[in-house]
């Protein structure tokens, strides 16, 4: 494993498109990784991504590296002002998988010594919380009882965001927004997933390391896997250099959606503000599963599992996907105005997915983009789904809306 330390000191509507490159493998397969799995079955994406435009996206594209070889599929459009088709090399918000960043940054800490999983959250910032027992662990799991803000902030979708759009909050904001609610379970008690936790982490980010989120990201994980499209702008509202327009779908059916693309993203900040490409977010899962960026008992810890819904599970910022084939996946989803993204990678790293619609609140979307894992992981070896099939509960912006 290369250490965080060392890492940080080296340092179209009608447009439909798919290629698949072949590049020379960097190392040897490891056992019971991606050399194990099916090829992708890059048909089966491109008609994940067709349904999903069918469904109301402009449009939606996926990115696959597997161990070597590349594998990219667009539909549709980045842009529906200008006509401009989709491309995997656009930069977008990729949402709540913002929190596996902030994740790996404080487990990073762990390493370093500044703090235990298990110490309570007030020891390190005083009187925040209503409660003591709460700890690092508790909030990085979902597991704290800490009220989701977000579900009153986006109860109505449109006029939600509306407000929001440009304001700036204040971490400690977001908290007492969620602090204005019972709490929803005991300290340790079953996994309700919360935006607030992940603005708790973002606080301790801080005090911890007394420098920004955007500087920490920065040092600790973009600059060291040289990541060329990631970028934490906060509180700025504009996406630097190519990008996807993000579009709004909103509550009321056949309405017209609402471009997003333009946010402080304040509302989110550590649980969901990043700017990434599908690249890059892939680059960035290959090595944390990889064990490149926290030692392998940070990495275990991040892997301790709590039941979170059907097929899925919690670790500390991870999400573990189950697939129809029997194979499991890690990563996280992300929610945000605009967008739906998932990314995704093999137990070792060696394979990865990124897939991206550029919509949001449109939870047949979000439920068909899902599919994406299954081609890129099982391959054709993936069971079909009948018919719409279940609605999966997705856990980002709000109770009614699509999230993850």
């Amino acid at each position: 494993m290369v250490s965080a330390a060392t890492l940080r000191k080296g340092a179209a509507a009608a447009v439909i498109s798919l290629s698949l490159l072949a590049v020379p493998a960097h190392a040897a397969p490891s056992p019971g990784g991606a050399a194990t799995l099916p090829a992708p079955d890059a048909d089966g994406l491109l008609g994940v991504l067709s349904t999903a435009r069918s469904q109301g996206a402009p449009g939606a594209m996926a990115r696959i590296d597997d161990a070597g070889s590349l594998h990219r599929t667009t539909v549709g459009l980045a842009d529906r002002s200008t006509g401009r088709a989709m491309a995997t090399t656009d930069r977008f918000r990729i949402g709540s998988v913002t929190k596996v960043m902030s994740a790996t940054v404080l487990l990073q800490l762990v390493d370093e010594g500044k703090l235990t999983l298990d110490s309570p959250i007030n020891r390190h910032l005083p009187g925040l919380l209503p409660d003591d027992r709460i700890t690092v662990r508790h909030v990085l799991s979902h597991r704290s009882g800490l009220h989701d803000y977000t579900d009153d902030m986006f109860a109505r979708t449109v006029e939600g965001f509306e407000a929001v759009r440009t304001k700036t909050f204040t971490l400690r904001q977001l908290v007492g927004l969620s602090l204005r609610h019972p709490r929803t379970t005991a300290p340790g008690g079953a996994y309700r997933y919360s935006n607030t936790n992940f603005v708790v982490a973002g606080m301790l980010i801080r005090k911890l390391t007394g420098r920004s989120l955007a500087t920490e990201y920065r040092d600790r994980i973009i600059e060291p896997l040289g990541l060329r499209d990631t970028f934490y702008v906060h509180p700025g509202t504009a996406i630097p250099g190519r990008h996807a327009r993000g579009y709004l779908t909103p509550d009321t059916a056949g309405a017209a959606l609402v471009d997003a693309t333009e946010q402080t993203v304040s509302w989110a900040q550590s649980a969901g503000a990043v700017i990434s490409s599908a690249q890059d977010m892939n680059t960035f899962l290959s090595a944390l599963l990889a064990g490149r960026l926290t030692s392998a008992a940070s990495l275990a810890e991040m892997r301790r599992w709590v039941p979170a819904g059907t097929g899925q599970a919690y670790g500390l910022g991870l999400r573990r996907r189950d697939l129809s084939c029997g194979v499991s996946v890690y990563g996280h989803t992300g929610a945000v105005q605009g967008y739906y993204t998932y990314a995704f990678a093999s137990a070792d790293g060696r394979r990865s997915l990124t897939a991206l619609a550029n919509t949001s609140n449109n939870a047949r979307v979000m439920n068909t983009m899902l599919r994406t894992l299954d081609s890129a992981f099982c391959g054709k070896r993936a069971k079909v789904r009948g018919g719409a099939g279940p609605v999966v509960r997705h856990e980002d912006v709000a109770p009614g809306v699509a999230r993850d």
